[in-house]
């Protein structure tokens, strides 16, 4: 049985799912030098075949993989019973698969390019049990009351974006260019005070769920 120096010292493991070697190598580096333990994968299967439910710690995928995608990971991780936390990684042109693994359970998304240190806090916020899931009376009251800023296109925007559509595909729905559903998403991002698709996203998923609970 360890001790408790001992398990103070033992490193906490992050696996890191990326089919591009270059960013294991560079997201393995970083790890090791903030004090993590990284273990690497190439891919989803890789990882479930090496995952057991002795095994602790975060997972960090990209969304898009050969074979299995990020959401599908997070699938087999639940039908394993297998309970590591997952934050995505993701580019800008995958709205469908970030909003999905957000659904599924994922604890936090980082968009690429993602900042190093974003990373390294929000690995750790994870690690901690602190992550900005919580959905408390106070956490729903604050984002209806961003969401109640919007006007009617920006929400309607909004509710196409949570449904994991493309700028093009919220254009064509909606009849307007996709200039300016650009313009909406960026005004949707400065009234919510956001700051990251993930944030936005999280915050619709809240309305949502309060939106079904019949709440006014």
């Amino acid at each position: 049985m360890a001790t408790g120096r001992e398990s103070a010292d033992r490193k906490q493991i992050v696996h890191v799912i990326d089919d591009d070697a270059a960013v294991l190598g560079s997201v393995r580096f970083l790890l090791s030098i903030e004090g993590f333990e990284a273990k690497t994968y190439t891919s989803a299967e890789e990882f479930l075949e090496a995952v057991g439910p002795s095994d602790t710690g975060i997972v960090v995928t990209d969304v898009r993989l050969p074979g299995l995608n990020g959401v599908e990971l997070i699938e087999g991780l639940k039908k394993r019973g297998l309970n590591l936390p997952v934050i995505v990684i993701t580019a800008y042109a995958d709205v469908a698969l970030a909003v999905s693994a957000m659904k599924q359970g994922a604890i936090d998304l980082l968009e690429k390019p993602f900042d190093p240190a974003a990373l390294i806090l929000t690995i750790r916020q994870a690690l901690e049990g602190v992550s900005e899931k919580g959905e408390s009376v106070a956490t729903t009251q604050a984002v209806r009351r961003s969401l109640s800023s919007l006007s009617a296109r920006e929400k309607g925007v909004l509710e196409e974006l949570i449904k994991g559509k493309t700028n093009k595909a919220i254009a064509a729905e909606l009849g307007i260019s996709q200039r300016t559903v650009e313009v909406h998403r960026a005004n949707i991002m400065k009234k919510t005070e956001a700051g990251s698709l993930s944030a936005l996203v999280r915050m619709a998923l809240i309305a949502e769920k309060d939106s079904l609970n019949g709440s006014p």
